[in-house]
């Protein structure tokens, strides 16, 4: 099978599985208790004010009907409008998507850069002091709430030093392009202090958990045979251990990383509101307070899309890196 066609079926799998998101996010309002009229209308709103809320936002229809009317709305980039304020749930979501994505993307890069070369390290070092700090470490980021973790840190590094404790100040876009039209730092600087204690927060288990899966794929990959044989070639030890053992390392570490990118999108809601970051997760406990289903729709959409495209990219990403899997 070559490599199009090979993403080609992985794509139609991720539009079937997407229609599935849909629907199962859909029908969740159905089996939820609470009404959304609760929250819209008046506390002493008669029935009949009730039902012509209903009415006007199309709750009587049958559910058939409405999800009919969802799915085309879909299609046409129409995720509803919020019952509480009336606003575009497309704006809503889409406003509050870069800060999620900026954060999951920053302790990703955060977790990269810090766990494999201390997976290396660990592996070539095995039973010495780098390899039981590596381990330790490892185990500590592993077995630490991140929720705990993010109040320690605004106490003991953010009150009365020199990092904030919440709030996103200016987006990265924006920080970038202040830079390159003004040749200012001041805004990626703002954006760095106010981002960098969210991502260690959100990126330590990530951390940890790279770190082990690098270490335990290091020393399966250099106990085999075309290590051994690389060695005996005269083959340098720095390019036996980067260029072929953990070239072969990672390829469960890729399908990891995208998996964890997008538990990182939808699970960043605890951080978010350790540090008050206006990101998806935030906007989506708002919404669940108040019943607002069709925000609640759209970020649940959003999310469910996101981890799905991510798997595409890590399944091409696993496929360039072994070609075999494109046969399989």
């Amino acid at each position: 099978m070559s490599m199009g066609r090979f993403l080609l079926k992985r794509g139609l799998q991720g539009v079937f599985v997407i229609w599935g998101v849909v629907t199962v996010v859909f029908l969740l309002r159905f089996v939820t208790p609470g009404s959304a009229i609760t929250y819209i209308a008046p506390l002493d709103a008669s029935p009949e004010t009730k039902r012509q809320i209903a009415h006007e936002i199309g709750l009587n229809r049958p559910i058939y009907v409405q999800y009919v009317d969802y799915l085309l709305g879909l299609l046409q980039g129409d995720m509803g409008y919020s019952y509480i304020n009336g606003v575009p749930v497309t704006d809503r979501v889409f406003g509050r998507l870069p800060a999620t994505l900026e954060l999951a993307v920053t302790s990703s890069i955060v977790a990269v850069v810090l766990s494999i070369p201390l997976g290396v390290v660990s592996a070539t070092h095995r039973h010495e002091p780098a390899d039981y700090a590596a381990t330790t470490f490892s185990l500590a980021g592993i077995s630490t709430p991140n929720f705990w973790l993010g109040i320690m840190l605004v106490l003991v590094v953010a009150v009365g030093g020199p990092m904030p404790t919440s709030r996103r100040v200016v987006g990265f876009a924006p920080a970038m392009a202040t830079l390159v039209t003004e040749g200012s730092t001041s805004g990626i600087v703002t954006w760095l202090r106010h981002i960098t204690l969210p991502a260690i927060t959100l990126g330590t288990y990530f951390t940890a958990l790279i770190t082990r899966l690098t270490r335990s794929g290091m020393l399966d990959e250099l106990g085999k045979t075309y290590v051994r044989a690389s060695r005996a070639k005269g083959l340098p030890e720095t390019l036996v251990r980067y260029k072929h053992a953990l070239r072969n390392t990672l390829i469960p570490v890729i399908t990891v990383l995208g998996l964890q990118l997008g538990t990182l999108i939808g699970g960043a809601v605890i951080t978010e509101q350790v540090f008050a970051w206006p990101g998806l997760g935030q906007l989506l406990i708002d919404a669940i307070n108040a019943r607002n289903w069709p925000v609640i729709q759209g970020a649940l959409i959003v999310i469910g899309t996101g981890f799905i495209v991510l798997n595409i990219v890590v399944d091409a990403l696993y496929a360039y890196i072994d070609p075999q899997v494109v046969n399989e």
